[in-house]
Protein backbone atom coordinates (compact mmCIF):
# COMPACT_ATOMS: atom_id res chain seq x y z
CA UNK A 1 0.00 0.00 0.00
CA UNK A 2 1.40 3.77 -0.81
CA UNK A 3 0.67 6.11 1.69
CA UNK A 4 -1.47 8.11 -1.34
CA UNK A 5 -3.49 4.98 -2.97
CA UNK A 6 -4.57 1.35 -1.80
CA UNK A 7 -5.22 -0.66 -4.61
CA UNK A 8 -7.51 -2.86 -2.27
CA UNK A 9 -10.19 -1.01 -2.86
CA UNK A 10 -10.42 -1.44 -6.34
CA UNK A 11 -13.49 -3.69 -6.56
CA UNK A 12 -15.58 -0.32 -4.28
CA UNK A 13 -14.25 2.15 -6.71
CA UNK A 14 -15.74 0.33 -9.57
CA UNK A 15 -18.83 -0.54 -8.19
CA UNK A 16 -19.11 3.09 -7.12
CA UNK A 17 -18.33 4.62 -10.13
CA UNK A 18 -20.64 2.78 -12.55
CA UNK A 19 -23.42 3.32 -9.76
CA UNK A 20 -22.91 6.38 -9.68
CA UNK A 21 -22.96 7.08 -13.29
CA UNK A 22 -26.32 5.26 -13.63
CA UNK A 23 -27.66 7.88 -10.96
CA UNK A 24 -26.49 10.53 -13.13
CA UNK A 25 -28.33 9.34 -15.90
CA UNK A 26 -31.35 8.78 -14.36
CA UNK A 27 -31.20 12.51 -13.36
CA UNK A 28 -30.43 13.54 -16.84
CA UNK A 29 -33.47 11.56 -18.18
CA UNK A 30 -35.58 12.95 -15.84
CA UNK A 31 -34.38 16.43 -16.34
CA UNK A 32 -35.31 16.24 -20.07
CA UNK A 33 -38.43 14.36 -19.87
CA UNK A 34 -40.21 16.73 -17.24
CA UNK A 35 -38.23 20.43 -17.84
CA UNK A 36 -40.55 21.51 -20.64
CA UNK A 37 -43.69 22.14 -18.42
CA UNK A 38 -41.67 23.26 -15.24
CA UNK A 39 -38.77 25.32 -16.27
CA UNK A 40 -39.05 25.50 -19.98
CA UNK A 41 -39.73 28.87 -21.64
CA UNK A 42 -43.36 28.68 -21.42
CA UNK A 43 -43.01 26.36 -18.09
CA UNK A 44 -44.47 27.13 -14.76
CA UNK A 45 -41.29 28.54 -13.52
CA UNK A 46 -39.52 29.53 -16.97
CA UNK A 47 -35.68 29.50 -16.86
CA UNK A 48 -35.50 32.79 -18.96
CA UNK A 49 -37.41 34.55 -15.96
CA UNK A 50 -35.47 33.60 -13.14
CA UNK A 51 -31.85 34.39 -14.69
CA UNK A 52 -33.10 37.78 -15.40
CA UNK A 53 -32.99 38.54 -11.88
CA UNK A 54 -30.63 35.98 -10.38
CA UNK A 55 -26.87 36.94 -10.79
CA UNK A 56 -24.23 34.19 -12.51
CA UNK A 57 -22.33 34.32 -9.06
CA UNK A 58 -25.38 33.00 -6.89
CA UNK A 59 -26.36 30.26 -9.54
CA UNK A 60 -23.60 29.09 -11.70
CA UNK A 61 -25.22 27.71 -14.76
CA UNK A 62 -24.96 27.76 -18.50
CA UNK A 63 -28.18 28.85 -18.81
CA UNK A 64 -27.58 32.38 -17.96
CA UNK A 65 -25.04 32.51 -20.99
CA UNK A 66 -28.22 31.15 -23.53
CA UNK A 67 -31.27 29.66 -22.92
CA UNK A 68 -34.13 27.73 -25.50
CA UNK A 69 -35.74 24.69 -25.07
CA UNK A 70 -33.55 22.94 -27.69
CA UNK A 71 -30.91 23.93 -25.78
CA UNK A 72 -31.82 22.32 -22.45
CA UNK A 73 -33.35 19.76 -24.17
CA UNK A 74 -29.81 18.90 -25.99
CA UNK A 75 -27.94 19.45 -22.52
CA UNK A 76 -29.72 17.32 -20.96
CA UNK A 77 -29.70 14.07 -23.05
CA UNK A 78 -26.08 14.63 -23.69
CA UNK A 79 -25.31 14.37 -20.16
CA UNK A 80 -27.32 11.34 -20.25
CA UNK A 81 -25.75 9.89 -22.83
CA UNK A 82 -21.98 10.68 -21.27
CA UNK A 83 -23.68 9.32 -18.60
CA UNK A 84 -24.18 5.92 -19.99
CA UNK A 85 -21.02 5.77 -22.21
CA UNK A 86 -19.21 6.39 -18.39
CA UNK A 87 -21.70 3.60 -16.89
CA UNK A 88 -20.24 1.09 -19.53
CA UNK A 89 -17.06 2.15 -18.65
CA UNK A 90 -15.88 4.68 -20.72
CA UNK A 91 -13.95 6.61 -18.17
CA UNK A 92 -12.32 3.51 -17.71
CA UNK A 93 -11.23 3.25 -21.15
CA UNK A 94 -9.48 6.60 -21.49
CA UNK A 95 -6.58 8.05 -20.04
CA UNK A 96 -6.40 9.35 -16.38
CA UNK A 97 -7.10 12.97 -17.54
CA UNK A 98 -10.13 12.23 -20.00
CA UNK A 99 -11.55 10.37 -17.35
CA UNK A 100 -11.33 13.20 -14.80
CA UNK A 101 -12.62 15.29 -17.55
CA UNK A 102 -15.63 12.93 -18.18
CA UNK A 103 -16.52 12.79 -14.85
CA UNK A 104 -16.20 17.03 -14.28
CA UNK A 105 -18.31 17.39 -17.14
CA UNK A 106 -20.81 15.28 -16.20
CA UNK A 107 -20.71 17.50 -12.56
CA UNK A 108 -20.45 20.89 -14.50
CA UNK A 109 -23.69 19.85 -16.43
CA UNK A 110 -26.03 18.64 -13.64
CA UNK A 111 -24.93 21.89 -12.05
CA UNK A 112 -26.33 23.33 -14.54
CA UNK A 113 -29.59 22.32 -14.39
CA UNK A 114 -29.71 22.10 -11.07
CA UNK A 115 -29.02 26.14 -10.32
CA UNK A 116 -31.86 27.21 -12.86
CA UNK A 117 -34.33 24.29 -11.65
CA UNK A 118 -35.66 26.65 -8.38
CA UNK A 119 -37.97 24.96 -6.18
CA UNK A 120 -38.42 21.70 -8.38
CA UNK A 121 -34.89 21.33 -7.77
CA UNK A 122 -34.39 22.12 -3.58
CA UNK A 123 -34.69 18.47 -2.72
CA UNK A 124 -31.07 17.36 -1.11
CA UNK A 125 -30.59 14.01 -3.04
CA UNK A 126 -29.83 16.99 -5.89
CA UNK A 127 -27.19 18.37 -3.54
CA UNK A 128 -25.66 14.73 -2.82
CA UNK A 129 -25.66 13.91 -6.43
CA UNK A 130 -23.27 16.89 -7.21
CA UNK A 131 -21.14 16.87 -4.16
CA UNK A 132 -20.52 12.95 -4.56
CA UNK A 133 -20.15 13.62 -8.38
CA UNK A 134 -17.58 16.28 -7.60
CA UNK A 135 -15.33 13.77 -5.60
CA UNK A 136 -15.52 11.45 -8.10
CA UNK A 137 -13.46 13.33 -10.74
CA UNK A 138 -10.70 12.67 -8.15
CA UNK A 139 -10.80 9.20 -7.69
CA UNK A 140 -9.20 7.81 -10.64
CA UNK A 141 -9.62 5.26 -12.85
CA UNK A 142 -8.84 2.00 -13.65
CA UNK A 143 -5.41 3.07 -14.70
CA UNK A 144 -4.57 4.29 -11.08
CA UNK A 145 -5.40 2.81 -7.30
CA UNK A 146 -7.81 4.61 -5.70
CA UNK A 147 -6.59 7.66 -3.40
CA UNK A 148 -7.24 6.80 0.20
CA UNK A 149 -7.73 10.68 0.68
CA UNK A 150 -11.28 10.59 -1.65
CA UNK A 151 -12.37 7.42 -0.25
CA UNK A 152 -12.46 8.62 2.87
CA UNK A 153 -14.03 12.27 1.80
CA UNK A 154 -16.67 9.94 0.29
CA UNK A 155 -17.05 8.53 4.16
CA UNK A 156 -17.23 11.77 5.29
CA UNK A 157 -20.17 12.42 2.82
CA UNK A 158 -21.82 9.30 3.63
CA UNK A 159 -21.58 9.84 7.64
CA UNK A 160 -23.23 13.60 7.09
CA UNK A 161 -25.91 11.85 5.03
CA UNK A 162 -26.03 9.42 7.59
CA UNK A 163 -25.70 11.33 11.04
CA UNK A 164 -27.16 14.11 10.22
CA UNK A 165 -29.96 12.58 9.62
CA UNK A 166 -30.03 10.72 13.02
CA UNK A 167 -29.12 14.28 14.97
CA UNK A 168 -32.48 15.71 13.22
CA UNK A 169 -34.47 12.84 14.37
CA UNK A 170 -33.46 12.81 17.82
CA UNK A 171 -34.16 16.56 18.02
CA UNK A 172 -36.63 16.71 16.63
CA UNK A 173 -39.91 14.91 16.64
CA UNK A 174 -40.69 12.79 20.22
CA UNK A 175 -42.12 10.19 18.08
CA UNK A 176 -38.78 9.33 17.21
CA UNK A 177 -37.51 9.34 20.41
CA UNK A 178 -40.49 7.22 21.77
CA UNK A 179 -40.36 4.63 18.81
CA UNK A 180 -43.49 5.55 17.33
CA UNK A 181 -42.20 7.58 14.34
CA UNK A 182 -43.46 4.78 12.09
CA UNK A 183 -46.95 4.47 13.08
CA UNK A 184 -47.52 6.84 10.76
CA UNK A 185 -44.48 6.65 8.22
CA UNK A 186 -45.41 4.26 5.62
CA UNK A 187 -48.83 5.74 5.26
CA UNK A 188 -47.60 9.98 5.23
CA UNK A 189 -44.57 9.76 3.72
CA UNK A 190 -44.45 12.02 0.45
CA UNK A 191 -44.76 9.27 -2.03
CA UNK A 192 -45.54 5.23 -0.99
CA UNK A 193 -44.01 2.62 -3.00
CA UNK A 194 -46.14 -1.12 -3.64
CA UNK A 195 -45.32 -2.31 -0.45
CA UNK A 196 -45.94 0.66 1.77
CA UNK A 197 -49.47 -0.77 2.63
CA UNK A 198 -48.24 -4.01 3.89
CA UNK A 199 -45.45 -2.22 6.05
CA UNK A 200 -48.42 0.05 7.54
CA UNK A 201 -49.89 -3.14 8.43
CA UNK A 202 -46.93 -4.38 10.57
CA UNK A 203 -48.24 -5.03 14.01
CA UNK A 204 -46.35 -2.18 16.50
CA UNK A 205 -43.87 -3.68 18.34
CA UNK A 206 -42.28 -4.21 15.02
CA UNK A 207 -42.17 -0.41 14.32
CA UNK A 208 -40.60 0.08 17.61
CA UNK A 209 -37.99 -2.54 16.21
CA UNK A 210 -37.68 -0.24 12.93
CA UNK A 211 -37.08 3.24 14.43
CA UNK A 212 -35.06 1.63 17.00
CA UNK A 213 -32.70 0.28 14.16
CA UNK A 214 -32.89 3.56 12.48
CA UNK A 215 -31.16 4.83 15.24
CA UNK A 216 -28.42 2.42 15.46
CA UNK A 217 -28.10 2.67 11.54
CA UNK A 218 -27.76 6.36 11.49
CA UNK A 219 -26.10 7.22 14.83
CA UNK A 220 -24.18 3.95 15.51
CA UNK A 221 -22.78 2.75 12.20
CA UNK A 222 -21.52 5.81 10.90
CA UNK A 223 -18.64 6.33 13.67
CA UNK A 224 -17.79 2.79 12.65
CA UNK A 225 -16.79 4.07 9.04
CA UNK A 226 -13.69 5.68 10.26
CA UNK A 227 -12.66 2.48 11.45
CA UNK A 228 -9.72 0.36 10.08
CA UNK A 229 -11.24 -2.63 8.05
CA UNK A 230 -12.61 -4.63 8.04
CA UNK A 231 -14.87 -2.89 10.97
CA UNK A 232 -15.66 0.11 8.10
CA UNK A 233 -16.40 -2.12 5.82
CA UNK A 234 -19.19 -4.58 8.02
CA UNK A 235 -20.75 -0.96 8.93
CA UNK A 236 -20.99 0.16 5.37
CA UNK A 237 -22.57 -3.22 4.41
CA UNK A 238 -24.73 -2.85 7.30
CA UNK A 239 -26.16 0.16 6.28
CA UNK A 240 -26.85 -0.50 2.27
CA UNK A 241 -28.88 -3.48 4.14
CA UNK A 242 -30.91 -0.52 5.82
CA UNK A 243 -31.10 1.68 2.78
CA UNK A 244 -32.49 -1.39 1.09
CA UNK A 245 -35.30 -1.42 3.58
CA UNK A 246 -36.18 2.50 2.46
CA UNK A 247 -36.09 1.36 -1.03
CA UNK A 248 -38.62 -0.94 -0.47
CA UNK A 249 -41.26 0.71 1.80
CA UNK A 250 -41.27 3.87 -0.25
CA UNK A 251 -39.97 6.46 -3.11
CA UNK A 252 -37.58 8.61 -2.38
CA UNK A 253 -36.08 9.55 -5.60
CA UNK A 254 -32.10 8.34 -5.79
CA UNK A 255 -31.09 9.45 -2.26
CA UNK A 256 -31.29 5.32 -1.13
CA UNK A 257 -29.64 4.23 -3.96
CA UNK A 258 -26.85 7.20 -3.91
CA UNK A 259 -26.60 6.77 -0.20
CA UNK A 260 -25.84 2.97 -0.87
CA UNK A 261 -23.73 3.88 -3.61
CA UNK A 262 -21.55 5.66 -1.06
CA UNK A 263 -21.49 3.09 1.15
CA UNK A 264 -20.27 0.28 -1.12
CA UNK A 265 -17.01 3.15 -1.89
CA UNK A 266 -15.88 1.95 1.17
CA UNK A 267 -15.86 -1.90 0.96
CA UNK A 268 -12.20 -3.65 0.21
CA UNK A 269 -12.76 -7.28 -0.30
CA UNK A 270 -9.20 -8.85 0.50
CA UNK A 271 -10.51 -11.87 -0.92
CA UNK A 272 -10.80 -10.40 -4.39
CA UNK A 273 -7.81 -8.52 -5.74
CA UNK A 274 -7.03 -5.99 -8.33
CA UNK A 275 -7.10 -8.40 -12.17
CA UNK A 276 -3.92 -6.24 -12.61
CA UNK A 277 -1.21 -4.16 -11.25
CA UNK A 278 -2.00 -0.53 -11.41
CA UNK A 279 0.63 1.83 -13.21
CA UNK A 280 2.39 4.15 -10.45
CA UNK A 281 0.37 7.50 -9.74
CA UNK A 282 1.45 10.75 -11.26
CA UNK A 283 2.71 13.68 -9.72
CA UNK A 284 0.27 16.31 -11.00
CA UNK A 285 -2.92 13.97 -9.90
CA UNK A 286 -1.69 13.92 -6.41
CA UNK A 287 -1.54 17.47 -6.42
CA UNK A 288 -5.07 18.36 -7.67
CA UNK A 289 -6.18 15.58 -5.37
CA UNK A 290 -4.69 17.07 -2.25
CA UNK A 291 -5.67 20.31 -3.42
CA UNK A 292 -9.32 19.29 -4.04
CA UNK A 293 -9.04 17.16 -0.67
CA UNK A 294 -7.24 20.78 1.11
CA UNK A 295 -10.80 22.59 -0.64
CA UNK A 296 -13.49 20.22 0.97
CA UNK A 297 -12.10 20.18 4.78
CA UNK A 298 -12.31 24.10 4.51
CA UNK A 299 -15.48 24.04 3.18
CA UNK A 300 -16.42 21.04 5.49
CA UNK A 301 -16.44 23.79 8.49
CA UNK A 302 -19.94 24.86 8.42
CA UNK A 303 -21.96 21.71 7.72
CA UNK A 304 -19.96 20.10 10.45
CA UNK A 305 -20.91 23.08 12.78
CA UNK A 306 -24.25 22.63 11.56
CA UNK A 307 -24.19 18.92 13.03
CA UNK A 308 -23.21 20.45 16.62
CA UNK A 309 -25.86 23.16 16.36
CA UNK A 310 -29.47 22.82 18.55
CA UNK A 311 -30.51 24.68 15.66
CA UNK A 312 -29.46 22.13 12.73
CA UNK A 313 -30.31 22.57 9.63
CA UNK A 314 -31.30 19.77 6.67
CA UNK A 315 -30.56 19.67 3.15
CA UNK A 316 -28.91 22.91 3.33
CA UNK A 317 -26.04 24.35 0.52
CA UNK A 318 -23.50 26.40 1.73
CA UNK A 319 -21.94 27.75 -1.50
CA UNK A 320 -23.11 27.76 -5.15
CA UNK A 321 -21.06 24.69 -6.29
CA UNK A 322 -22.59 22.28 -4.03
CA UNK A 323 -19.64 21.14 -3.23
CA UNK A 324 -20.02 20.38 0.77
CA UNK A 325 -23.59 20.72 2.37
CA UNK A 326 -25.53 19.90 4.89
CA UNK A 327 -28.29 16.74 5.11
CA UNK A 328 -31.42 15.53 6.94
CA UNK A 329 -34.53 13.76 6.67
CA UNK A 330 -37.89 13.51 8.19
CA UNK A 331 -37.02 15.78 11.53
CA UNK A 332 -41.01 15.87 12.02
CA UNK A 333 -43.43 13.01 10.97
CA UNK A 334 -47.06 13.88 9.90
CA UNK A 335 -49.15 11.80 11.48
CA UNK A 336 -52.51 12.94 9.06
CA UNK A 337 -52.13 12.02 4.93
CA UNK A 338 -53.40 14.82 2.80
CA UNK A 339 -53.36 14.32 -0.92
CA UNK A 340 -55.18 17.57 -3.04
CA UNK A 341 -57.16 16.02 -5.49
CA UNK A 342 -57.47 18.63 -8.57
CA UNK A 343 -60.52 18.36 -10.91
CA UNK A 344 -61.95 20.08 -13.87
CA UNK A 345 -65.76 20.36 -15.74
CA UNK A 346 -66.90 20.95 -19.25
CA UNK A 347 -69.91 22.76 -17.45
CA UNK A 348 -69.83 26.12 -18.92
CA UNK A 349 -71.78 26.92 -15.62
CA UNK A 350 -71.63 24.66 -12.56
CA UNK A 351 -73.61 23.75 -9.73
CA UNK A 352 -74.46 20.86 -7.16
CA UNK A 353 -75.06 18.80 -10.35
CA UNK A 354 -71.92 19.29 -12.28
CA UNK A 355 -69.73 16.38 -12.82
CA UNK A 356 -66.32 17.08 -11.84
CA UNK A 357 -63.38 14.30 -13.25
CA UNK A 358 -60.14 13.74 -11.57
CA UNK A 359 -56.64 14.53 -13.32
CA UNK A 360 -54.91 11.44 -11.92
CA UNK A 361 -51.00 11.74 -11.29
CA UNK A 362 -48.31 9.17 -12.01
CA UNK A 363 -47.08 8.81 -8.27
CA UNK A 364 -49.22 10.78 -5.89
CA UNK A 365 -52.43 8.81 -4.26
CA UNK A 366 -55.41 9.55 -6.38
CA UNK A 367 -57.33 7.02 -7.32
CA UNK A 368 -58.42 4.76 -4.04
CA UNK A 369 -58.39 1.44 -5.79
CA UNK A 370 -54.82 2.18 -7.21
CA UNK A 371 -51.65 0.61 -5.54
CA UNK A 372 -48.69 3.09 -5.12
CA UNK A 373 -46.07 1.90 -7.76
CA UNK A 374 -42.42 2.14 -7.86
CA UNK A 375 -40.76 4.47 -9.45
CA UNK A 376 -37.32 5.38 -7.45
CA UNK A 377 -35.05 6.09 -8.29
CA UNK A 378 -37.08 8.16 -10.72
CA UNK A 379 -38.21 11.62 -9.43
CA UNK A 380 -41.58 12.19 -10.02
CA UNK A 381 -40.79 16.19 -9.54
CA UNK A 382 -44.87 17.43 -9.51
CA UNK A 383 -45.81 14.82 -7.31
CA UNK A 384 -43.17 15.68 -4.74
CA UNK A 385 -44.18 19.01 -4.61
CA UNK A 386 -48.06 18.40 -4.61
CA UNK A 387 -47.38 16.45 -1.08
CA UNK A 388 -45.84 19.39 -0.29
CA UNK A 389 -48.71 22.29 -1.61
CA UNK A 390 -51.18 19.57 0.75
CA UNK A 391 -49.21 20.15 3.93
CA UNK A 392 -49.08 24.33 3.35
CA UNK A 393 -50.29 26.41 0.34
CA UNK A 394 -47.15 28.31 0.83
CA UNK A 395 -45.27 26.01 -0.80
CA UNK A 396 -47.70 26.00 -3.97
CA UNK A 397 -47.60 29.76 -3.90
CA UNK A 398 -45.22 30.59 -7.47
CA UNK A 399 -46.07 27.32 -9.27
CA UNK A 400 -49.41 26.37 -8.60
CA UNK A 401 -51.49 28.91 -10.26
CA UNK A 402 -49.56 28.32 -13.83
CA UNK A 403 -50.26 24.56 -13.45
CA UNK A 404 -53.73 24.94 -13.00
CA UNK A 405 -54.03 27.32 -16.11
CA UNK A 406 -51.72 25.34 -17.82
CA UNK A 407 -54.40 22.41 -17.24
CA UNK A 408 -57.43 24.78 -18.82
CA UNK A 409 -55.31 25.08 -21.98
CA UNK A 410 -54.47 21.57 -22.23
CA UNK A 411 -50.70 22.45 -22.34
CA UNK A 412 -49.13 19.02 -24.12
CA UNK A 413 -46.45 19.31 -21.99
CA UNK A 414 -47.81 20.06 -18.55
CA UNK A 415 -50.68 16.85 -18.98
CA UNK A 416 -47.32 14.87 -20.09
CA UNK A 417 -46.49 14.72 -16.00
CA UNK A 418 -49.76 13.44 -15.25
CA UNK A 419 -51.25 10.04 -15.75
CA UNK A 420 -54.49 10.44 -16.92
CA UNK A 421 -55.77 13.47 -18.33
CA UNK A 422 -59.83 13.68 -18.34
CA UNK A 423 -60.19 15.67 -20.97
CA UNK A 424 -58.54 14.72 -24.11
CA UNK A 425 -60.13 16.44 -27.12
CA UNK A 426 -61.32 19.58 -25.26
CA UNK A 427 -60.05 21.73 -22.61
CA UNK A 428 -61.90 21.90 -19.05
CA UNK A 429 -64.25 25.14 -18.71
CA UNK A 430 -63.47 25.41 -14.57
CA UNK A 431 -60.79 23.52 -12.65
CA UNK A 432 -60.71 23.28 -8.78
CA UNK A 433 -58.59 21.55 -6.44
CA UNK A 434 -59.77 20.16 -2.90
CA UNK A 435 -58.27 18.57 -0.21
CA UNK A 436 -58.88 15.44 1.38
CA UNK A 437 -57.45 13.00 4.14
CA UNK A 438 -56.04 9.97 3.02
CA UNK A 439 -55.25 6.29 5.32
CA UNK A 440 -54.55 3.20 4.34
CA UNK A 441 -57.34 0.98 4.18
CA UNK A 442 -58.01 -2.11 7.02
CA UNK A 443 -57.55 -5.82 5.44
CA UNK A 444 -60.99 -6.15 5.99
CA UNK A 445 -61.54 -2.69 3.69
CA UNK A 446 -59.40 -3.74 1.36
CA UNK A 447 -61.23 -7.54 0.93
CA UNK A 448 -64.24 -5.88 1.11
CA UNK A 449 -63.93 -2.57 -1.49
CA UNK A 450 -60.97 -3.08 -2.61
CA UNK A 451 -59.44 -0.24 -2.34
CA UNK A 452 -55.94 0.23 -0.83
CA UNK A 453 -57.22 3.88 0.36
CA UNK A 454 -60.35 5.39 2.68
CA UNK A 455 -60.48 9.36 1.88
CA UNK A 456 -62.42 11.79 3.46
CA UNK A 457 -63.37 15.69 2.25
CA UNK A 458 -61.48 17.70 4.14
CA UNK A 459 -61.81 21.50 2.58
CA UNK A 460 -61.28 23.69 -0.96
CA UNK A 461 -57.46 24.14 -1.70
CA UNK A 462 -58.80 26.25 -4.91
CA UNK A 463 -62.22 27.21 -5.84
CA UNK A 464 -63.20 26.90 -9.31
CA UNK A 465 -61.34 28.77 -11.59
CA UNK A 466 -61.86 29.81 -15.26
CA UNK A 467 -59.24 31.41 -17.82
CA UNK A 468 -59.40 35.22 -18.10
CA UNK A 469 -60.17 36.59 -21.58
CA UNK A 470 -57.13 37.75 -23.25
CA UNK A 471 -56.74 41.71 -22.66
CA UNK A 472 -56.33 43.57 -26.06
CA UNK A 473 -52.91 43.94 -27.13
CA UNK A 474 -50.88 47.24 -26.69
CA UNK A 475 -49.22 48.90 -29.82
CA UNK A 476 -45.66 48.21 -30.17
CA UNK A 477 -46.10 45.67 -26.69
CA UNK A 478 -43.08 43.61 -26.85
CA UNK A 479 -44.97 40.17 -25.39
CA UNK A 480 -48.29 38.85 -26.70
CA UNK A 481 -50.91 39.06 -23.63
CA UNK A 482 -51.35 35.93 -21.52
CA UNK A 483 -54.15 34.34 -20.08
CA UNK A 484 -54.25 34.03 -16.53
CA UNK A 485 -56.81 31.76 -14.29
CA UNK A 486 -59.52 33.86 -12.21
CA UNK A 487 -62.23 32.10 -9.61
CA UNK A 488 -65.41 31.77 -10.51
CA UNK A 489 -67.85 34.02 -9.59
Amino acid sequence: MEWFADPGYWLGRLVFQRMLAVMYLVAFVAAARQFRALIGAQGMLPVPEFVARVPFRASPSVFHLHYSDRFFALWSWGGAALAAAVAAGAADAVPLWASMVMWAALWAMYLSIVNVGQTWYSFGWESLLLETGALAVFLGNAATSPPVLVLYLLRWVLFRVEFGAGLIKMRGDRCWRDLTCLYYHHETQPMPGPLSWFFHRLPKPLHRVEVAANHVAQLGLPVLLFTPQPVAGWAAFAMVVTQLWLVLSGNFAWLNWLTITLALSAIAPSWWPPPTTPAATPLWFEVLVLTAAALVAVLSYRPALNLLSRAQRMNTSYESLHLVNSYGAFGSITRVRQEIVVEGTADAVTGPDTTWLAYEFHGKPGDVRRLPRQFAPYHLRLDWLMWFAALSPAYARSWFGPFVERLLENDRDTLRLLRTNPFPDTPPARVRARVFRYRFTTWQELRETGAWWHRAELRDFLPPVALSPLPPASAGSPMPPTRRTRPLQ
